[in-house]
């Protein structure tokens, strides 16, 4: 039987390789994009991915990316977790740090989510998946330029979500309101688990994946025990 294709984009480390791992030890071919995949190379050894050159900026090179990942089998879920940040006061922001922001965050966003619906809804089955932040819901000050993106994500997937649903395709976003964890456990300064474990996080994701379509979830909120609301 050939195994369900995954593909993480804006992959690095961190949550989109224990997410890798995860689905790799889960049966999953997985299919890693990045605008440099030479990072993924021990991540790739590990699990077994395929890494991808992408832009997911650019509609030429995301469609590329599911051509790859058509050819190694039929798509089952697709998580973007690409993200666009311009940081600074408004009146001192770069425009262009902006635009280019938007456009990896939301309009990338975008362009992974309608590959991926065109496909999943031909197959009349799978799972989109899209990773946000304290600022989807939050503006804070100084944070315009990472709050536009992810205020943008959030209404993609709410709306693809209303949409798909009735089509057999899950779609759902993740707050991740809290910091996640970087180093081994007990390494870094602070109460233990006071970030989020990253791969307490991708079994929150897989755990989505695999909901019943009478209970599913459109929208998840992933906080440490320390965080405030």
């Amino acid at each position: 039987m050939t195994s369900k294709v995954a593909i993480i984009a804006g992959a690095g480390s961190g949550l989109s390789a224990s997410l890798a791992r995860l689905l790799a030890k889960e049966g999953f071919r997985v299919v890693l994009a990045a605008r440099n995949v030479e990072k993924l190379a021990a991540l790739q050894a590990e699990t077994g991915a395929q890494a991808v050159a992408t832009d997911v900026s650019d509609p030429a090179s995301v469609e590329r990316l599911f051509d790859v990942a058509d050819r190694a089998g039929p798509l089952s879920l697709v998580v973007f977790n690409a993200s666009g940040r311009a940081r600074g006061p408004i009146a001192e922001l770069d425009p262009e740090a902006v635009r280019q922001a938007l456009l990896v965050g939301a309009y990338g966003g975008f362009l992974v989510g309608q590959q991926a619906a065109r496909r999943l809804v031909a197959l009349g089955s799978g799972s989109i998946l899209f990773t946000g932040a304290s600022a989807s819901v939050k503006g804070f000050a100084g944070s315009a330029g990472f709050a536009m993106p992810k205020f943008g994500l959030r209404g993609l997937a709410q709306s693809m979500a209303r949409e798909l649903a009735p089509k057999n395709v899950h779609v759902a976003h993740f707050i991740i309101d809290g910091a996640i964890a970087s180093g081994a456990s007990g390494q870094e300064a602070g109460p233990q688990d006071h970030r989020l474990s990253p791969d307490a996080i991708a079994e929150a994701y897989l755990s989505i994946h695999r909901q019943h379509r009478s209970a599913w979830t459109w929208e998840m909120e992933l906080r440490p025990w320390v965080e405030t609301f």
